[in-house]
């Protein structure tokens, strides 16, 4: 079967490409590479290097006929969408517009839409949030997410396209970038491999459920396989605030360094977790790796990416 990944040569992308290569399937990766990088993907992933938000993207779906397509393209940083809502728009709204008229025009057999738990529904009423959580975001990025959904509704009504979105977790592992994502796990990661000093904004206290990037691509493989449509959270339902973050990553990197703070950035929640027993029931998908084990496997990419680009791909 044919698979469009946007977003494709990008951190969660690019092990989304791997997943389905491994089990057998044609894979084209759309990505502009405003943020993914070809040395990401594997030889066998076809790129074509198109901004999901222009013709030629569009007509791309329409020339290679996907059954499916995982959307993982996005302007995901959360501080970036405070500060120009209207280009997280533009991107996170418009382009998957874009997207969604070829796919009904090409006889796309489902969407996967990598959508968002840790900013979807905002300061949470109850912990871990399942999907039933009224959706109350409070960055443009989480309200771009819930209208991606909605507009996921609208097709699968109006044009019969079936769908699943995939609310997220934070997610972290290997490929992370820790520039154009805001990762904390990567730029925490890159510092203490080069023996620098980290900054946490606000008190460290605020909470984040992380998931690991290859168990987020298995659900997007699964996801595909299941007759389920809608909503399913993606997460570990274990919440880990910042300061500890920093414990664990400063522990399996060997780093002494105190952490420094500085005053915290606004649109940020101060907690963060998600239920995600539905996609247990639903896709077959749970958790596969530990925090603790992801974060040694995150910081051995790094180690390796200093190494020389050879053993970057992670």
């Amino acid at each position: 079967m044919k698979v469009l990944v946007t977003g494709g040569a990008g951190f969660i992308g690019s092990h989304v490409c791997d997943e389905f290569l491994r089990n057998g399937h044609e894979v084209i990766a759309l990505d502009d590479l405003s943020g993914g990088k070809k040395e990401n993907l594997d030889p066998r992933v076809r790129l074509a290097v198109h901004d999901i938000r222009s013709r030629e993207a569009a007509e791309l779906i329409r020339a290679e006929k996907p059954q499916v397509i995982c959307h993982l393209a996005a302007q995901m940083d959360v501080r970036r969408s405070v500060d120009d809502p209207g280009f997280d728009a533009d991107v996170n709204i418009r382009g998957m517009l874009n997207l969604l008229e070829a796919a009904r025009h090409s006889d796309v057999k489902k969407v996967i839409f990598s959508s968002t738990g840790g900013a979807i529904y905002g300061e949470q009423d109850f912990f871990p949030a399942t999907e039933g959580h009224p959706t109350r975001p409070v960055s443009p990025y989480g309200v771009s997410k819930a209208a991606g959904e909605l507009y996921l509704g609208y097709y699968r009504a109006q044009y019969g396209v079936p769908f699943v979105a995939l609310r997220y977790a934070n997610v972290y592992g290997p490929r992370q970038n820790p520039h154009g994502e805001a990762g904390v796990v990567a730029i925490f990661s890159q510092r203490v491999i080069a023996g620098q000093g980290c900054t946490i904004f606000g008190e460290g206290k605020q909470t984040r459920d992380f998931v690991f990037g290859p168990d987020v691509a298995r659900a997007n493989y699964l996801a595909f396989q299941s007759d389920y449509v809608g909503a399913a959270n993606i997460g570990t339902g274990v919440e880990t605030d910042i300061n500890r973050l920093y414990e664990l990553i400063a522990q399996a990197g060997g780093s002494s360094l105190k952490v420094a703070h500085a005053p915290g950035k606004p649109g940020e929640q101060m907690r963060s977790c998600i239920d995600a027993s539905l996609a247990k029931k639903v896709l077959g998908w749970e958790p596969t790796v530990q925090l603790a084990d992801g974060l040694r496997h995150t910081l051995q990419f790094f180690r390796d990416k200093a190494a020389g680009p050879a053993r970057a791909r992670g």
